[in-house]
């Protein structure tokens, strides 16, 4: 498919109306949704952004920053709150036919070997781990090392980051 002279212009006067990429594909005809996002993004067309209805701009950069601010300290402070909590309960070592709906499934070890196990401790509500191996699994954003002060990391946890 090659974009005509007469495609192009349909597509700015379509993209200038506030049409879907999906919606202009359909109009030309015999091009594809993301045929149509290239060919604009080459055309330097302005992105589609829904403005949002503000009596002024004054107050819809406050909301903007303070929403920015609750998503960020959100996501740290669920990572920082687990952090916080020093006492993990210890290792439950369990075989993959003993555990249960309420059991750690961080697997320990390789599956080839005899002293593989599964952790077993008790896991967070809607989680397959418990809280240490959460926080293996997922992971905040950026360095590790930003979340973990090494000098307050009990010293089962301590082994754990070694071993892994």
């Amino acid at each position: 498919m090659s974009w005509t002279e007469e495609k192009v212009n349909k597509l700015r006067e379509l993209w200038g109306k506030g049409k879907t990429a999906s919606q202009i594909a359909e109009i030309i005809g015999g091009i594809t949704r993301n045929a149509v996002i290239g060919k604009a993004h080459r055309l330097n067309l302005s992105a589609k952004i829904k403005t949002r209805t503000a009596s002024s701009n004054e107050n819809y950069n406050i909301s903007t920053e303070q929403k920015n601010n609750k998503i960020k300290r959100g996501r740290r402070s669920k990572f920082k709150s687990l952090i916080i909590e020093k006492d993990f309960e210890h290792e439950n070592p369990k075989q993959l036919e003993e555990l249960d709906e309420n059991s750690c499934k961080w697997p320990i070890g390789h599956p080839d070997e005899k002293s593989f196990y599964f952790c077993g401790r008790t896991s967070l509500k809607d989680f397959s781990y418990c809280k240490l191996h959460l926080l293996y699994a997922y992971q905040p954003k950026g360095k590790k090392e930003d979340f973990v002060d090494k000098e307050e990391i009990p010293e089962f946890i301590g082994k754990k980051i070694k071993s892994a």
